[in-house]
């Protein structure tokens, strides 16, 4: 009989070891909409691509992916995939978190006297978060259009960025600008690739899905132009050591390997022909040809790219 007891016993802390990550799996977030006005729901991301019905006032759908600035993949009520604008005008981001555990909602990011509890939030809960204050508080809003704070701890909610990425701080930014581009290390180069198509990058293609994956910030899409855009935004940083993490760096096309073959030029006259992401420590993440095996990690000091370097800075501010 003991021998009965302790299988059993077993079984259920295998058992109960097991519920918590279905469980959590069954809690996932996702990006839900509401219809504005009536819109019509394409089966393409364009004007010209046939419409699948008209979509209702008040309707509310999934949204799955950000195709473009322009058009929202999603899904509706009954499971049917399709694209539709992203006018405020038509649709409205109304959750991108759910609450998975009650959680004090505050008028203040913090826990002391200074921020007063709004109301508990209840699990099942859907939010829409707005920021990110910093590491342990998020701006969020509730269904009755509320607007507070809540903690970041995971033990509260599960969240889903993917679609519509809520205002971080700068520092955030660039790390997920660097981590998006550290995801794609080793794709394989193409020169002229397919803007929509991340299975392979020249050096500008890369940059732009860096920045576009991270936080749908859209720059543009060679590297002469996003070389200009810096130069806009302004000011620039002629001396590769004084960048900070995260600067985009333009290069020169090569003219040899010595020093002495990049001699007075001029770097604002000179034309651009590539383009990286600055990681600090004298390192650049960039791709530049097929030998080299594509997205790739380079350091800068004493070789081509500290010759060919005309000036960096960022595009965040």
């Amino acid at each position: 009989m003991k021998k009965w007891t302790m299988i059993v016993f077993v079984m259920m802390l295998a058992l109960v070891s097991i519920l918590p990550a279905a469980a959590m799996a069954a809690d996932g977030a996702v990006t839900k909409g509401q219809i504005v006005a009536g819109v019509s729901f394409r089966d393409q991301p364009n004007t010209s691509s046939n419409v699948i019905r008209m979509l209702k006032t008040n309707e509310i759908v999934t949204v799955t992916k950000m195709v473009t600035n322009n058009w929202y993949q999603i899904q509706d009520a009954q499971g049917v995939a399709g694209y539709v604008s992203t006018s405020a005008k038509y649709i409205n981001i109304i959750s991108n978190a759910k609450i998975i555990y009650g959680v004090n909602f505050r008028t203040a990011p913090a826990s002391d006297s200074t921020s007063k509890v709004i109301r508990m939030l209840s699990k099942g809960e859907e939010v829409l978060v707005l920021a990110k204050v910093n590491d342990s508080w998020y701006k969020a809003k509730d269904a009755n259009g509320t607007v507070g704070y809540v903690s970041t701890g995971s033990k509260y909610m599960v969240t889903d960025f993917t679609v519509v990425i809520p205002d971080m701080p700068l520092a955030d930014e660039v790390e997920a600008v660097i981590d998006a581009g550290m995801n794609y290390l080793g794709t394989p180069y193409e020169f002229g690739s397919d803007r929509n198509d991340p299975t392979t990058f020249d050096c500008s293609d890369f940059t732009q899905t860096a920045f576009w994956d991270a936080l749908h910030f859209s720059i543009p899409s060679d590297s002469a132009a996003q070389g200009t855009y810096v130069q806009s935004l302004g000011p620039i940083v002629t001396d590769w050591t004084k960048l900070k993490r995260g600067d985009l760096m333009f290069f020169s096309s090569y003219k040899g390997s010595k020093a002495s073959d990049y001699a007075g030029m001029n770097p604002l006259k000179e034309a651009i022909t590539h383009v990286g992401i600055y990681l600090g420590d004298g390192n650049v993440l960039h791709t530049y040809s097929v030998d080299s095996g594509g997205v790739r990690i380079d350091s800068i000091a004493g070789k081509q790219w500290e010759n060919r370097f005309l000036y960096g800075g960022s595009v965040l501010r």
